[in-house]
C-alpha cells in the first residue's frame, strides 16, 4: 500500500484513539453546554448532538476562508481534465495529488483553526464509504456471468432493466462490473457504442436510485441519518418513468442494428442458457447487504467508536474489509480471469476520494455559512435544488455534490448537516419546510445528471474503460456529452423536473 496513504490513515485514527480515551469528559462538557442552549433544541434531541451543539459555535467562530475551498476545486478540475489532457501525468501521479490536496487542508483544520472534528468526520465517513464500494466491487468481480443466447433488442432490454433493478442491491459500481462484459459478450457481433452508452445511463446511474447502496451520493446520504428506505419510498416512480423511457428510446436504436461482425457463414446455434461462474460469491455479497444495517445509531448494541457525542460505526466496516479480501482470496479463478479483474479502477477511487473527502470540508461549510444567510435561503427551493445539484453532478462527481447541496438546504432552514437528527428530520418532514421535495430533488439530480459525462459517477469511467479493452471505440468526453447526453439524457431529465418537481 502507498506509504503516504498509510501515513494519511495512521495521522487521522489517532486523533479518533485521543478522542476515545477523552470521550467520558467531552460528555460531560457537551451536557452541560446542551442545557445552556436548551431552547434552541428540539424536544427530541438525542446523545448524538451533545458536543456538536458546543462545537457548532466553535466552528462558526472559526470558519474557514474562501481560499481554503480552492484545493477542491483544484482537484475536481484536473480529475475532469487529466485523463484527457495530461493522461500520463495523471495515471502516474494522481494517488499523490489527491493526498496532497488532502493533507493541505486538513492541516490547515488542524494547526490553524485547532478543528479536530472535521477531519475526524470526514475520515469515519470515508472509510465507510470506501469499504462498501470495495467490498462491492471484488466481491462481484468473482462472478462471471456467461449468457449463451442470440442477441436481439428484447434480449438486450431486459438485460438492462435487470442491470437497474441490481444495481440498487449491490450498487451501481457492482452492478455495472458484473453486467458489462455479459452485456458486450452477448452483442459481441453487433456491439456499438450506443450500447455502451445506454448502459451507462441505465445501469451505472439511474438504475441505482432506490436505496442507499445503489449510488455513492444516497450512501453518504444515508451516512448523515437519511433513513435507509427513504430512497425506495420516495425515488420508485421517478426511477420506474426514467428506466422506461431510456429502454423504449434504447429498444429503437437497437431495433435498427443490422449489423454482423461474424467472420463465419455458419448458422451458430444457441443453448439459450444462462451459467454461473463464482457463484460462492454472491454470499459474500449478502454479507456486505447485510452489514449495512449494523448501523449503532439505529441499533443500539451494535459496538460503535464515541466521538464528542455521536457514534461512529467500525463493526460495519470491518465485516465489509474482511470480506472484500475473503471474497477475492477464494474467489474461483476462472471467473476472475474470464471478468479481466483488475484493481486498478477500485484503487483510483480509493485515492480519488481520500482527496474529495480532505478538500471538502472548507466547501461545506461555506455552503451551509451561505445558505443560512437571508440571501442564500432565498434562492434554496426544490427547483433550484434539482438543477444546481444535476448540473454539478453531471460535471464534477455527484456524491460531495449531493452533500453540498443537502447541507445548504438544512442550513438555509436552520438545520445542520452535523446533527443527525436534523438529517432524519428533514428526510421525514413535518419539522422543515417542504424538505422532504428538498431531498427528492436533491437525490433524483445527483443521480440521474450523474450520467450525463464520464466523470459524473464512479462506474461510468471504469465500463468505458472495459470497452475500449475489447477494441470497441468510444465517444470522447464531448463527443458523449453532444452525441448522447444532450440528444437523449437531456430530454429525459427536462421531462423528469417537469412531471415530478416544477408544478408541485
Amino acid at each position: 500500500m502507498n506509504k503516504t496513504l498509510v501515513g494519511f490513515l495512521v495521522i487521522f485514527f489517532s486523533f479518533i484513539s485521543v478522542h476515545v480515551l477523552t470521550a467520558k469528559e467531552e460528555a460531560k462538557v457537551s451536557t452541560a453546554v446542551e442545557q445552556s442552549l436548551d431552547d434552541h433544541t428540539t424536544d427530541d434531541s438525542h446523545n448524538q448532538e451533545h458536543g456538536t451543539a458546543e462545537e457548532g459555535g466553535h466552528e462558526e467562530a472559526h470558519m474557514p476562508p474562501a481560499w481554503t475551498v480552492l484545493p477542491f476545486v483544484i482537484l475536481l478540475i484536473m480529475i475532469a481534465t487529466g485523463p484527457l489532457f495530461y493522461e500520463h501525468f495523471w495515471h502516474k501521479n494522481y494517488p499523490k495529488v489527491a493526498v496532497a490536496f488532502a493533507l493541505l487542508v486538513v492541516a490547515y483544520y488542524l494547526f490553524v483553526l485547532h478543528n479536530t472534528h472535521s477531519p475526524v468526520h470526514a475520515l469515519a465517513e470515508y472509510v465507510q464509504f470506501i469499504a462498501l464500494l470495495a467490498a462491492l466491487y471484488i466481491a462481484s468481480g468473482g462472478i462471471m456471468i456467461d449468457i449463451d443466447k442470440k442477441a436481439t433488442p428484447m434480449a438486450n432490454v431486459m438485460l438492462l432493466a435487470l442491470g437497474a433493478v441490481v444495481a440498487n442491491l449491490i450498487g451501481t459500481t457492482g452492478a455495472s462490473m458484473l453486467l458489462i462484459r455479459p452485456f458486450m459478450r452477448l452483442n459481441k457481433t453487433r456491439i456499438k457504442a450506443y450500447h455502451v452508452i445506454f448502459f451507462i445511463f441505465i445501469v451505472s446511474n439511474v438504475g441505482g436510485s432506490l436505496t442507499p447502496i445503489g449510488d455513492p451520493p444516497l450512501f453518504l446520504g444515508f451516512l448523515k441519518g437519511v433513513p435507509f428506505f427513504w430512497t425506495l419510498e420516495h425515488n420508485i416512480i421517478p426511477w420506474f418513468v426514467a428506466v422506461l423511457i431510456l429502454l423504449v428510446v434504447f429498444y429503437m436504436f437497437d431495433i435498427k442494428n443490422k449489423s454482423n461482425y461474424s467472420l463465419g457463414d455458419d448458422e451458430v446455434t444457441f443453448s439459450n442458457k444462462i451459467k454461473l461462474i463464482g457463484t460462492r460469491n454472491f454470499i459474500w455479497l449478502g454479507l456486505v447487504i447485510g452489514s449495512v444495517f449494523l448501523d449503532p445509531n439505529v441499533l443500539p448494541w451494535v459496538p460503535a467508536i464515541h466521538f464528542e457525542g455521536q457514534k461512529f460505526s467500525f463493526l460495519r466496516e470491518l465485516i465489509m474489509f474482511f470480506v472484500a479480501f475473503l471474497s477475492f482470496r477464494f474467489a474461483n479463478k476462472d471467473a476472475i480471469k474470464g471478468n479481466e479483474f483488475s484493481f486498478e479502477p477500485i484503487r483510483e477511487v480509493a485515492f480519488i476520494f481520500i482527496g474529495i473527502f480532505g478538500t471538502m470540508m472548507p466547501a461545506l461549510e461555506l455552503v451551509g455559512g451561505f445558505a443560512a444567510s437571508p440571501e442564500g435561503a432565498k434562492m434554496i427551493s426544490h427547483n433550484t435544488l434539482y438543477w444546481g445539484t444535476g448540473i454539478l453532478s453531471g460535471f464534477l462527481d455527484n456524491a460531495p455534490t449531493y452533500i453540498n447541496f443537502l447541507t445548504a438546504a438544512l442550513a438555509s432552514q436552520g438545520g445542520s448537516i452535523s446533527k443527525l437528527t436534523d438529517v432524519m428530520a428533514f428526510a421525514n418532514g413535518g419539522v422543515f419546510h417542504d424538505s422532504i421535495l428538498d431531498l427528492k430533488a436533491i437525490s433524483i439530480g445527483a443521480v440521474f445528471f450523474g450520467a450525463f459525462t464520464y466523470i459524473g459517477n464512479g462506474p461510468n469511467f471504469m465500463v468505458k474503460s472495459i470497452a475500449e479493452q475489447i477494441g470497441l471505440k468510444m465517444p470522447s468526453f464531448f463527443g458523449y456529452i453532444i452525441r448522447f447526453s444532450i440528444p437523449f439524457l437531456l430530454p429525459l431529465l427536462f421531462i423528469t423536473w417537469l412531471i415530478f418537481f416544477a408544478f408541485t
